[in-house]
């Protein structure tokens, strides 16, 4: 399984790999991009074993030279440890692979829709590599994951049919602890990206009395930077702190305006905070009803619907309460069952091309 330590398929992998070593199956994970810290290698080697190459996300390229290694480096440690199928993070990942294995791609997010959501614009030339590289590894794989119908859809908007993509929802190993609630905002991301939205909730916490309170880096590995003025910035902070803070904070935002699935809402919704969520169509099919939604790119409707959860008690307790509920339907198991059942039909050369079929 492929995956990088920057961002949220770090976290993917990690649930995902817990729920698959528990029915049996052992993991090789192989990294890419920048190093993983001391902590994030520890907990993969918990679930399987780790193996880190030199080459950098798609993402992180300059050009389709920079990434044209990785594929047969990907194949190599497949036939080291004798691994049976290839769960590939990245659609680039496939293209070209020369490899007797199934092939697996879950694309999690890309630049070509990446930027018809953020900048509403084809991709830019110097980058149409990306879309090249990953049509390339979609047709290549024998199988196509997408975390979200809302993804599906974009992705063949962006990229023509793809006929055997399947949509299997993430989940996430944070339980339902609730704990006493402060009265603040909490919001967690990578805020130096643009889709994440930073700024707009910035905005917002200069209206609102609420305090604001932002985890995340807001610097980014290509010199991408997020000024934040009037948001109490924690700069990035462990996993484990980042779920304590949703713990105790009364609402949490996502002021998202790309998310392919959205992990922080789910992870917010277990640990029993109120969900204020900009209205794009990721989190309208998975948490209409369940939360109170804005328009991302108007901060006074963000604080409206902060101060709205502030202050009425019974319209958060019942949202607390939808979420929680919908939560479940996001579970380690479910995700484990579903990837399980690609996996084995893959196995045994049994899948049936569809289009975007829910597992």
């Amino acid at each position: 399984m492929t995956l990088d330590a920057v961002g949220g398929v770090w976290r993917y992998a990690m649930d995902l790999g817990a729920g698959l070593r528990h029915q049996g199956m052992e993991i090789v994970f192989a990294g890419l991009g920048p190093a993983p810290s001391v902590t994030q290698a520890g907990e993969a080697k918990a679930l399987g074993q780790l193996v880190w190459l030199d080459a950098p996300l798609d993402w992180m390229a300059a050009s389709r030279a920079e990434i044209s290694a990785a594929p047969a480096e990907i194949s190599r440690v497949a036939r080291d440890y004798g691994v049976d199928l290839l769960h590939l993070n990245l659609p680039s990942h496939a293209a070209g692979i020369e490899t007797p294995l199934p092939v697996l791609v879950v694309s999690h997010s890309c630049v070509v829709t990446w930027f018809a959501a953020v900048r509403r614009t084809p991709v830019p030339p110097d980058w149409a590599w990306q879309r090249d590289a990953n049509r390339e590894g979609f047709d290549r794989a024998d199988a196509v994951l997408a975390p979200s119908m809302s993804h599906a859809d974009a992705l063949q908007a962006a990229y023509g049919p793809l006929s055997r993509l399947r949509v299997v929802h993430n989940a996430s190993r944070v339980g339902s602890d609730p704990r006493p609630k402060k009265i603040f905002v909490f919001a967690a991301g990578r805020w130096w990206d643009e889709g994440k939205n930073g700024a707009v909730l910035d905005r917002a916490a200069a209206v609102m009395p609420l305090p604001v309170v932002m985890a995340g880096s807001c610097s980014g590995p290509n010199g991408q930077r997020l000024q934040l003025n009037d948001a109490d910035d924690r700069g990035p902070l462990p996993y484990p702190k980042i779920i304590a803070l949703m713990q105790r904070a009364q609402i949490v935002v996502s002021p998202s305006i790309y998310e392919p699935f959205g992990l922080a809402a789910l992870e917010a919704a277990r640990c029993g905070a109120a969900l204020v969520l900009s209205d794009i169509p990721t989190y309208r099919e998975l948490w209409d009803g369940c939360a109170l939604f804005f328009d991302p790119h108007d901060p006074q409707s963000l604080a409206a619907a902060c101060m709205r959860l502030s202050e009425d008690e019974q319209l958060r307790s019942e949202l607390v309460v939808r979420s929680l509920e919908r939560s479940r339907n996001f579970s380690l198991e479910r995700q484990a069952a579903a990837v399980l059942e690609t996996y084995a039909q893959l196995m045994n050369d049994e899948l049936t091309p569809v289009a975007a079929e829910q597992s």
